[in-house]
């Protein structure tokens, strides 16, 4: 996985768990669904880059 990507990846995690508990605690619950929606993204996007890194092999 590209380096630039994965770090991308994992900033979009940490910001989502970031908000999801933020919105939790203030009882925001669209920042909640945000924060998750984000989780989600950094996860496809790590996903997409591990099959590109196995195809490369």
């Amino acid at each position: 996985m590209s380096g630039g990507q994965k770090a991308k990846a994992k900033t979009e995690q940490a910001k989502g768990k970031l908000k999801e508990s933020t919105g939790r605690a203030v009882g925001n619950e669209r920042m909640t669904a945000e924060g998750r929606a984000e989780q989600a993204k950094g996860d496809a996007r790590q996903a997409k880059e591990k099959i590109k890194d196995t195809l490369k092999d």
